[in-house]
């Protein structure tokens, strides 16, 4: 059975909850949508993320109460270079949908979703710590995984494989 083409226009997409949401607080907010294998990606631009996210939460025809996971991809040597994604989940609409910021390599920053989720606390350190994206008003930005004193940011595609020397 052959799998359906993804969808990528934000018009045909505009009636799905989350999308029809942003779109109605702010047109602007939202980069690119793309709907695959029943699956919602939302690409936010990164002034507005967590303004989208307490949007997301908030409103009662989305309710994305639970923040499950932050984590981050490396496109180096591409340009933006890293994708730090959010996946929230609606428990009483029993609907999911996966926020994306793109960033760039020279200025890996996107302001911390810790008012909205508190929950966010461990997944931005992890990130921080592995790649090295720093998580503006963050109330304890530090190391998670890695030593206090390890140079480097190991998951990040220019990291050399044995390590520094």
């Amino acid at each position: 059975m052959a799998l359906a083409l993804p969808i990528t226009d934000i018009q045909q997409l505009k009636s799905h909850p989350a999308v029809a949401c942003l779109l109605a607080w702010n047109a602007s907010a939202i980069e690119a949508v793309k709907f695959d294998r029943e699956e919602m990606t939302i690409y936010v631009d990164r002034a507005h993320l967590r303004e989208a996210c307490a949007v997301l939460r908030d409103d009662p025809g989305c309710a994305f109460n639970f923040l499950s996971d932050v984590t981050c991809v490396d496109w180096f040597p591409a340009e933006p270079r890293f994708e730090v994604i959010y996946h929230l989940l609606s428990m009483s609409k029993k609907e999911r949908v996966r926020l994306k910021v793109r960033l760039d390599g020279a200025s890996p920053a996107v302001e911390s979703v810790m008012p909205v989720w508190p929950a966010a606390n461990f997944f931005e350190r992890e990130v921080f710590d592995l790649f090295g994206i720093r998580f503006t008003g963050h109330a304890y930005l530090r190391r998670l995984l890695m030593p206090e004193d390890w140079e480097g940011h190991p998951l990040r595609k220019d990291y050399p494989v044995e390590g520094y020397r």
